[in-house]
């Protein structure tokens, strides 16, 4: 009897962990989608003030505000060439923006609007896909000491529906990883328990 007990214990954790896999499997071939920038494209990254909550949303009302003026901007167009001559045109557009938005807050803040072909990106984990770092054509935020955590997407071809807000650094994954790897050794040592428990209660041990 004890055996048939265990037995059907045993069916039923296999039958329970088939649907968990196949999400599972799900979930990693749709991490596995990414957009690939193309060579020609202009980003936008904005810098914050600091890692705090206030100015890391700060950042983020900054951000949804110009990114929705120059989506309009360039939604339409086809040829980068046009969309650079337009999006240098209008950078005091952009800084009046960012001056409302300070105003609107209270805040004094120094910010810093420019654009260029050299801006610093640093290197940015998308699921399993790498944004490597470098200099990219970009308008660049700066935000009082522009120490925070920073936000960046691409205005041209318009890709920002891809929150890049969700990578993470090299750094950061890597500490992940360890974190995971941890979890799992924790997870095995409490099958080994379970297990042992089971044959000793069916006499086994």
């Amino acid at each position: 009897m004890k055996k048939l007990v265990f037995f059907v214990f045993i069916f039923f954790i296999i039958f329970l962990s088939l649907p968990t896999q196949g999400v599972s499997e799900q979930i990693d071939e749709e991490v596995m989608e990414f957009q690939v920038i193309p060579d020609e494209a202009i980003r936008l990254r904005i810098l914050a003030n600091s890692d705090s909550e206030e100015d890391q949303e700060l950042k983020r009302t900054i951000r949804d505000r110009v990114n929705k003026e120059i989506t309009e901007w360039v939604e339409q167009m086809t040829d980068i060439e046009e969309a650079r001559e337009l999006i240098a045109e209008r950078i005091p557009e952009v800084e009046k923006i960012v001056a409302k938005v300070l105003e609107e807050a209270g805040k004094e803040h120094s910010f810093e609007v420019e654009y260029g072909e050299n801006i610093s990106f640093p290197a940015k984990l998308y699921g399993n896909y790498l944004y490597p770092e470098g200099e990219y054509e970009a308008v660049l935020i700066s935000i009082g000491e522009a120490e925070g955590a920073n936000w960046w997407c691409v205005l041209f071809p318009p890709l920002c529906f891809l929150d890049f807000s969700n990578g993470t650094s090299v750094a950061a994954a890597e500490a992940d990883e360890r974190e995971a790897d941890e979890q799992d050794l924790a997870e095995e040592e409490e099958e080994t328990e379970v297990k042992f428990f089971l044959f000793e209660w069916l006499g086994w041990s």
